[in-house]
């Protein structure tokens, strides 16, 4: 059962080796733990822009190998432009590929994993959690 979507802060945390307790987290996590195709797609803008594409490439397959990928579909598109005119009617935004991923996370039901969540806890119905144990997040 999927109860996590990634944002690509937290992907590059665990990339990166970084943050014990996020591996740890990570670890006891997959299979439970998605990667939408938005946030793939902002990995593999950084992978090319890398100083060692082909080495970062491959680490992001290993990487990716280990979670299951969710596409981005009519529902979550919906969910997306809902999100982007109620911010928008209240003043707020946030990134849109952010909006993309809240509107992806929201219409599946899942979670979301950033260390950002002060923007994505603009979105209502969103659930939010940072793994990074800073400012952990929650809101619904």
């Amino acid at each position: 059962m999927m109860d996590y979507l990634l944002d690509a802060d937290i992907c590059i945390h665990v990339l990166r080796r970084r943050a014990p307790d996020l591996r740890e987290r990570f670890a006891a996590s997959v299979g439970r733990i998605a990667l939408s195709t938005v946030t793939l797609t902002e990995l593999l803008v950084g992978v090319a822009k890398s100083y060692d594409p082909g080495m970062r490439h491959e680490e992001l397959l290993r990487f990716r190998s280990r979670l299951d990928l969710l596409d981005f579909d009519e529902a979550a598109a919906a969910h997306a432009s809902d999100i982007r005119a109620s911010l928008e009617r209240s003043g707020q935004k946030i990134g849109p590929l952010d909006t993309l991923l809240a509107g992806q996370a929201r219409s599946l039901g899942l979670t979301v994993v950033t260390a950002n969540v002060r923007e994505f806890s603009r979105v209502e119905g969103l659930l939010v959690e940072n793994w990074l144990g800073q400012g952990q997040g929650f809101h619904e």
